[in-house]
């Protein structure tokens, strides 16, 4: 805990240092220094349908955001920090009444809550970056899952090269990982947490706050995940990427991805792609999460005419027996990392051990009618098998996006987006559970 709280102090101290002492030639680092920031206004609303009767909807409000700033580089060395804050308003007065209020925008008991969400110092030197401290990944298996209104984030050791042409190698040591808003819609975690991307044990009350990687994850202390990986675009057309993440004493994880293009022979008005990934789970050392021996594999299809697009997706995870435990052959993803092609909005049952899925996706821009709006209709369907531990029968999800970045306000985004939940959740006894689900988001970036 020192360490960070070290490691926070310095970024900021920094940042003073510079604009009240520096020399000629830091003085420029800090003056030529550059602040971004967010600000997010987020809405939602979910009408839960029960069979056993007890239907509610729930809903809540938030607006918070975050504000950064980073120094430009000094002989390649640059500081940065950025502050992440989100706070609820007109919210029903029973806030830990999770039948009441949606509990996916705010912290631990509905509560506003900010944080020092980066604090890193960057070094450049040909074409080798290191990052070291609070920051933001987005990778395969460790992600920022910016679902709601603060996204998760890391505490990390990252160097990239591009020595090689066309080429990007990355090795990283992530000590700690601190969980965004969206996560608490885990609950206790569980099987269902552990493979939508989040805590297995508790993911309602280690919101906004670093811990370590395997106590957020197994609630016992490893010496968190090393990351290996290698990312190549062999032509224009052909790229390719290889991702390998050891977590101590948990698992290792596998994940490879192919993204091909190519030119339709009938027509140019056509633009077809194709996109293989899979992914291989083993345990290792302690085997904090039991026995994994899990495989999954999902390939999609896009074709393109002009401004519409239309997208097929199928993905398979490997089957459990009735002997072995839920999580055996179920992919965990614990650290945000949700990559799947056939994930629905909410629905990530893709990843639940034996579940076969397919998506269709349909998106059209307007931009050539002269609206700059984007809209995404889509429809998700699980085909689960026995021994999943959730759900005993199929569950479905569809949905809608529109988002409308308005000419008047320039950087403003609004967004609108909708999805309806069938057999989220069928019991031992045949009960079930589903939603219509509703979200107002507005991004104003600066």
């Amino acid at each position: 805990m020192k360490k960070h709280i070290v490691l926070s102090i310095a970024a900021i101290g920094f940042i003073s240092a510079g604009s009240l002492h520096a020399a000629d030639s830091l003085e420029g680092m800090f003056s030529e220094g550059k602040v971004i920031g967010q600000i997010r206004e987020f809405s939602i609303s979910r009408s839960v349908e029960r069979s056993a009767g007890t239907d509610y909807t729930r809903n809540a409000n938030a607006i918070g955001g975050y504000l950064k700033y980073e120094t430009a580089d000094f002989s390649g060395l640059s500081f940065g920090a950025a502050f992440y804050t989100t706070n609820g308003f007109l919210n029903d007065s029973d806030k830990t009444d999770y039948t009441e209020v949606d509990p996916t925008l705010l912290g631990e008991n509905n509560e506003n809550y900010s944080m020092l969400g980066e604090a890193f110092v960057q070094y450049k030197v040909a074409n080798s970056t290191l990052k070291i401290g609070r920051q933001k990944l987005d990778t395969p298996m460790l992600g920022s899952d910016d679902a709601r209104m603060l996204p998760n984030l890391f505490e990390a050791y990252v160097l990239t090269n591009k020595d090689i042409a066309n080429t990007t190698l990355t090795l990283a040591h992530v000590t700690k990982f601190a969980q965004g808003t969206f996560g608490r819609a885990y609950g206790a975690g569980g099987i269902l947490g552990s493979t939508a991307g989040y805590s297995s044990w508790d993911a309602s009350n280690q919101v906004g706050e670093f811990k370590n990687m395997g106590t957020y994850a197994v609630n016992k202390s490893t010496d968190g995940v090393s990351v290996i990986s290698a990312t190549h675009a062999i032509n224009k057309n052909l790229k390719v990427q290889l991702w390998d993440y050891y977590a101590h004493d948990i698992m290792n994880i596998l994940y490879g991805q192919v993204d091909a293009s190519w030119s339709c022979l009938l027509t140019d008005a056509v633009k077809p792609s194709l996109s293989v990934q899979v992914i291989k789970e083993d345990d290792i050392g302690d085997e904090l999460l039991g026995k994994i021996d899990s495989t999954y594999w999902a390939a999609k299809f896009n074709a393109k005419i002009q401004n519409f697009t239309a997208s097929l997706a199928y993905s398979q995870t490997g089957k459990n027996s009735a002997t072995e435990a839920a999580r055996e052959n179920a992919i965990t993803s614990v650290w945000g990392g949700m990559p799947a092609f056939t994930q629905g909005m909410v629905t990530r049952h893709m990843f639940l051990a034996g579940t076969d899925a397919y998506k269709i996706a349909l998106s059209y821009n307007f931009k050539d009618l002269g609206a700059n709006v984007a809209a995404t209709i889509y429809y998700t369907n699980f085909d689960m098998a026995q021994n999943n531990g959730y759900t005993y029968d199929d569950a479905s999800e569809s949905g809608f996006d529109v988002i409308y970045n308005p000419s008047i306000v320039k950087n403003l985004q609004l967004r609108v987006r909708a999805n309806y939940a069938d057999d989220f959740n069928v019991n031992a006894a045949g009960a079930t559970t589903g939603w219509d689900e509703y979200r107002f988001i507005a991004n104003y970036n600066f």
